[in-house]
């Protein structure tokens, strides 16, 4: 007992011994741990704060369904049917229930097969794509779930950043904590970009299958939920094949995860599935990128909501624009076409021959020489300073300032008349008329006309020098159509926004009176001619139709214009380049265009004979002195030397100092003047008419025929021959120059042009 009392003792006086240390391994993982749960806490709480702070701030779910990524613009013909659907296009909002399951599972197969069981991230899908990105050094394969995607659409956009992966998970949680996953699913199949500018699996199916998402079949599906991997690649539009050919992995992916048994898998063959065609797409966007761009001076106000844009174009009339187009235009060349109705709607635009080749429009943007065309703007000068179409004119070599034209075929026709000389397009004569009324006359002419683009006043300008476009062209034949009226083009008729109201809506506009009616009567009267029995004969289609051929020199271009019932017409053939055209001249292929063209616009419409009719001014029409100053004997009038002239002709002095004595004629002549003094000797409708205050086509007489002289009118003083045979214009009796009494001024003698009574 002693011994062990002995060892307690020892035991309790000596020192502990030390304890045994842990691997440093352990310590390091026990920090770590403690550390990790500490940051992961903290990490937690961050994140959980932020899903809260997210959720919190997301709009309501009704907010979610109505935003919109853009402005969708329908374009509408005039009866009402949809051209084409511009910018993003949403379709119909389809309900959970109104999906159909086939296109629901599809898109969860290829999409996100653990959509129902995640939070809004896969951690198994990151760390695939984390390890797919370690394997092949890039990002290949993505983890993004259907809620992030839709959050990606809806609040983000497609940077490839850590912060944005970031965001888009957390909005993700956010989504998936304040919505349930069938209305998560919902959102997405009615937001997400299936490529052609389609917002939803109803705009999807509609542009790539005409019809309705919820008439779709399991194939069709297949392929709408292909697209969403990459819409620019994938998309019908761009390549079908494409297209098809990601649907079939769809379906084995579908296959393999058990959405659909091997042998529903084996009885679907996607390459019988048909594409819809995008109607007018290769011909109408020549009209809707000239129409469209006028809504920013159109609508009183910016707006980003869907708009229906209502036209005036006809989609059969633009339909055979097309194919006459392209059925007659020259091998290696382009073609253009504007057809316009009475007030200036667009009813076809033709910009080219194909518009997926060259979105280049030609009926608005080129501008090319019209040849004989212009002779238009030549011969309205002509007949407004007096011409008639049966006036007589020489076609013969004349030079203009050391330019002297020459007409096709070389050969000169003497004397003609003006119709004939219009007929067939003889440059000589125009020229000399053009001369004659003087070049800048014809370019304010075609000024007033409606041509935008500048104008020489060169003498060659009047056989089409200048550069010119053809709606411009055109509008001015249509202003010709409509009796010397002004004529506006447009192609807009209102604006209505989703709710059916009226944004813009055009109003009718007065026309301005360009020539009067005679100048009009007289230019369609030559018009018709041409295409009666001149170069445009090309362009008869049975019923009344004016118009005029042009061809520039080496057969650059080709033109043709003209009008009826209504309908005006304008046809422009030719290479870009501006190199010849072998063969190519107005009176051929674009006349045979407007033909083909004309026959099926106008058919529905009356036959509409032309108003040829010349209602001559009156000083055209009636004798010079006569009209002017009524009988002369009604009138005293007083010599150079201040000597009375007596009604009859006699002379009689006045005594030194005396004063005319009064017309006693007069029905307001009374003895006693009163103070104010004696009436004037002529009442200011006589003055008007005879200074010209009234009608400013008064001017010098022409010379006497077969004469030769300088016109002093003209723009470089060319001497011009007349033919023979023309009458002699009025003069008044050779005797001594009269003046009436009084302050009126020394009467003016009007002219006569050759051929008028």
């Amino acid at each position: 007992m002693a011994a062990d009392a002995n060892r307690r003792r020892r035991r309790k006086g000596s020192s502990p011994e030390p304890e045994e240390k842990k691997p440093f391994w352990r310590r390091a993982l026990r920090s770590l741990f403690i550390w990790g749960t500490a940051f992961a806490l903290l990490a937690l709480i961050f994140v959980g704060t932020a899903v809260y702070m997210t959720a919190s701030s997301l709009p309501t779910y009704s907010a979610l369904k109505s935003s919109q990524n853009g402005q969708m613009i329908v374009v509408r013909a005039r009866d009402g049917t949809e051209l084409v659907s511009l910018g993003p296009s949403y379709g119909k909002w389809l309900e959970y229930e109104q999906i159909p399951e086939t296109m629901k599972t599809a898109m969860v197969s290829v999409e996100d097969r653990r959509f129902r069981s995640h939070i809004g991230v896969d951690p198994i899908g990151v760390v695939r794509s984390v390890w797919v990105r370690v394997q092949s050094g890039s990002w290949r394969q993505g983890g993004s779930t259907i809620t992030q995607q839709l959050a990606r659409n809806i609040f983000l956009n497609n940077n490839r950043t850590f912060g944005r992966k970031v965001k888009e998970a957390v909005l993700a949680v956010a989504l998936e904590t304040k919505f349930s996953k069938d209305e998560i699913l919902e959102l997405y199949l009615n937001k997400v970009y299936f490529g052609g500018g389609a917002y939803g699996i109803d705009a999807a199916s509609r542009k790539f299958f005409g019809h309705p998402a919820t008439d779709l079949s399991l194939a069709e599906s297949a392929i709408i939920a292909g697209l969403v991997k990459a819409p620019s690649r994938y998309s019908p539009t761009a390549d079908v094949a494409a297209a098809v050919s990601r649907g079939k992995v769809v379906m084995q992916v579908m296959e393999a995860n058990g959405a659909i048994s091997s042998a529903r898998a084996a009885e679907i063959d996607l390459d019988t599935v048909r594409i819809a065609k995008e109607e007018g797409q290769n011909s109408v966007r020549y009209f809707t990128d000239w129409a469209l761009p006028q809504l920013d001076l159109l609508l009183p106000y910016d707006t980003d909501e869907p708009i229906e844009v209502w036209t005036t174009l006809d989609v059969g009339m633009q339909r055979t624009a097309t194919t006459a187009v392209q059925s007659n235009a020259p091998k290696g060349a382009e073609g253009a076409l504007v057809s316009m109705d009475r007030d200036g709607a667009v009813l076809a635009m033709v910009g080219g021959t194909d518009y997926v080749t060259s979105n280049y429009n030609r009926a608005v943007q080129s501008v090319r020489q019209p040849g004989s065309a212009w002779k238009l703007f030549v011969y309205l000068a002509a007949l407004e300073a007096g011409y008639t179409p049966q006036d007589m004119v020489v076609d013969e070599p004349v030079t203009i300032d050391g330019w002297s034209p020459r007409n096709s075929g070389g050969r000169f026709a003497g004397e003609i008349d003006v119709r004939s000389a219009f007929a067939y397009s003889k440059n000589t004569v125009a020229a000399q008329l053009g001369n004659e009324v003087g070049f800048g006359t014809v370019a304010s002419m075609a000024r007033r006309f409606g041509i935008t683009t500048p104008i020489s006043t060169l003498p060659a300008m009047v056989l089409g020098a200048s550069e010119v476009r053809l709606i411009d062209m055109t509008r001015a034949f249509a202003s010709v159509a409509a009796n010397g009226t002004s004529v506006e083009p447009y192609g807009i008729v209102k604006v209505t926004g989703t709710d059916g109201d009226v944004i813009y809506e055009r109003e009718s506009r007065r026309a301005e009176v360009l020539v009067p009616q005679y100048v009009a009567a007289g230019i369609t009267d030559l018009l018709q001619s041409a295409v009666a029995t001149g170069t445009g004969r090309a362009a008869d289609i049975g019923r009344p139709v004016a118009g005029k051929t042009g061809t520039t020199s080496s057969n650059k271009d080709g033109w043709f214009l003209g009008f009826s019932s209504g309908i005006t017409t304008g046809v422009w053939m030719g290479r870009d380049d501006a190199r010849a055209v072998p063969g190519l001249q107005g009176g051929r292929a674009p006349a045979r265009a407007f033909a083909a063209f004309m026959r099926y616009a106008v058919k529905d419409r009356p036959v509409e004979q032309f108003d040829t009719e010349l209602k001559l001014p009156d000083w055209q029409l009636e004798p010079d002195d006569e009209f002017l100053f009524g009988d002369p004997d009604d009138y005293y009038f007083v010599d150079e030397q201040g000597n009375l002239i007596e009604p009859g002709g006699q002379y009689e002095p006045l005594p030194p100092g005396a004063a005319p004595p009064p017309d006693r004629n007069r029905p307001d002549y009374a003895d006693d003047p009163g103070p104010g003094g004696p009436p004037p000797a002529a009442s200011d409708d006589f003055l008007d008419r005879a200074t010209g205050a009234r009608d400013p086509g008064l001017r010098a007489a022409p010379p006497a025929p077969g004469s030769r002289q300088t016109d002093p009118r003209s723009a470089s003083g060319v001497s011009v021959t007349r033919g023979a045979g023309q009458p002699e214009a009025t003069r008044p009796p050779a005797e001594a120059p009269r003046r009436p009494i009084g302050n009126a001024p020394q009467a003016i003698e009007p002219a006569t042009r050759p051929g008028s009574p």
